[in-house]
């Protein structure tokens, strides 16, 4: 059964997300899951694998796209080298505050970014957020681009992470998300950067206790289904899917808020040192390196559009 007592769906959409058990994510997806049921008469529900229990974003993407699952939520840092319009949202700097980002994904920028996920046989729902993202070690505090030289970053498979930690200094060290605690435990990092809730939630805090709030990125998530799934529904459920989708970003950022701030007091009730840094010196940094990506006159228009709205 997936909801309790109630009947088996004669429809059942497999979803797999790579954060834990109760995360943001996982609940607003179950959560369209439980609407779904409800809207259709308990035809279609959402069975969610969540933990990585069916790969790792990158894997599970290829699965939505070869329709061997339904529906996966991904970050855009993942993305990034196979759907360039994600890359624009994962820049460093380019939103200057949570609010700023979810204006942009709700708006045009928002809307464009999904549209052009169907150019590779996929259809993009909604966009969730994933929080600020910042740098954490087990050195030391962060608090000027200079202190990140020499440290082993691990970062997301992204040619825009890697070369950012790579100009700041550091040495860059790609690896899957669910790899990252034993990394910093053996020291085959020094570090990475996350959103404080993940730091959180997958426990790295009780290794690297030195918490930086470079606020460097916002990348958002994208919650994504198979077209060719899509395209085996009648046109009713396709728009019921979409319109409960949609309804469950104030939902899920309902839950990340509160998230972000049980985990930020847990943190730094464990000890774990969170110091502001020279926000301004990181973005004179990434300035040029900004500058260099945004060759594409499409990733100039979304870009422009984007920090119109700031």
């Amino acid at each position: 059964m997936l909801l309790g007592a109630a009947p088996e769906p004669a429809t059942v959409l497999t979803a797999a997300d790579a954060h834990v058990d109760g995360y943001p994510t996982v609940q607003a997806v179950r959560w369209i899951g439980e609407r779904l049921y409800e809207a259709t008469s308990g035809r279609i529900g959402i069975r969610m694998y969540h933990s990585g229990q069916l790969g790792r974003e990158g894997d599970t993407v290829d699965l939505v796209r070869h329709d061997v699952i339904d529906l996966t939520r991904v970050n855009f840092a993942p993305l990034n080298n196979a759907f360039p319009a994600t890359r624009v949202a994962a820049l460093p700097f380019v939103f200057d505050s949570t609010e700023h980002m979810r204006r942009a994904m709700d708006g045009a920028p928002g809307r464009e970014i999904l549209r052009r996920f169907g150019e590779r046989d996929l259809v993009g729902l909604c966009i969730y957020d994933s929080g600020i993202r910042c740098f954490y070690n087990v050195r030391h505090a962060i608090h000027e681009p200079r202190d990140l030289h020499g440290l082993k970053v691990r970062v997301p498979p992204s040619d825009i992470f890697i070369q950012f930690c790579r100009e700041l200094g550091a040495n860059p060290t790609p690896l899957p998300f669910g790899e990252v605690y034993s990394a910093l435990q053996t020291h085959l990092i020094d570090g990475a950067e996350n959103n404080i809730r993940s730091f959180h939630s997958t426990r790295q805090f009780e290794v690297a206790r030195f918490w930086s709030e470079t606020r460097h990125s916002y990348s958002p998530e994208a919650l994504l289904i198979s077209r060719q799934r899509l395209e085996r529904m009648s046109a009713g459920d396709r728009q019921v899917l979409q319109d409960i989708a949609t309804a469950s970003v104030p939902y899920m950022r309902t839950l990340w808020d509160e998230a972000e701030a049980t985990s930020r007091a847990a943190v730094l009730a464990d000890g774990v040192q969170i110091n502001t840094v020279n926000e301004q010196a990181f973005r004179v940094a990434a300035a040029p390196f900004v500058h260099g990506w945004l060759r594409d006159p499409a990733d100039v228009e979304l870009h422009r559009a984007i920090r119109s709205l700031a």
